[in-house]
């Protein structure tokens, strides 16, 4: 596996204290981390950086729970990079949405608010497993 120092995380969330919470706990653990506020923001960030890792929101207009916008980017990225590991965050979370997710091609699914040591273990854990299918 890469040196921790070296990977970095996308961190998508349209709520600046979550960006911030995420990426101060990602920091703490070695990660280089890059937040955006948006879906728009991801497609960017991707086209010009290759990233270990996606975490991202699956809502972002205000006052949209249904995580449709989310769900409808995951192919979008993944025709971008078949290879980066997706984890999808909700506060909005249901079995039925973190199903859906899952056949779209998240790799996991994190409810809002998270555990931390939970999602430290998720992000390693694809994290690794992204890098010994890149081999």
């Amino acid at each position: 596996m890469r040196d921790k120092s070296v990977t970095r995380i996308l961190i998508a969330d349209d709520q600046r204290d979550v960006l911030e919470a995420l990426r101060i706990l990602l920091k703490g653990e070695g990660y280089q981390t890059e937040t955006v506020t948006s879906l728009a923001g991801i497609f960017n960030a991707l086209e010009k950086k290759e990233y270990a890792l996606l975490l991202m929101d699956l809502n972002y207009t205000r006052d949209t729970t249904s995580g449709q916008e989310g769900l409808s980017a995951i192919s979008k990225i993944q025709a971008i990079d078949n290879m980066l590991p997706i984890v999808v965050m909700t506060a909005w979370a249901t079995i039925e949405l973190a199903v859906d997710a899952m056949k779209r091609g998240a790799r996991d699914f994190v409810t809002k608010p998270w555990d931390n040591q939970r999602l430290l273990a998720i992000v390693r854990t694809q994290i690794e497993l992204a890098s010994a299918l890149r081999r």
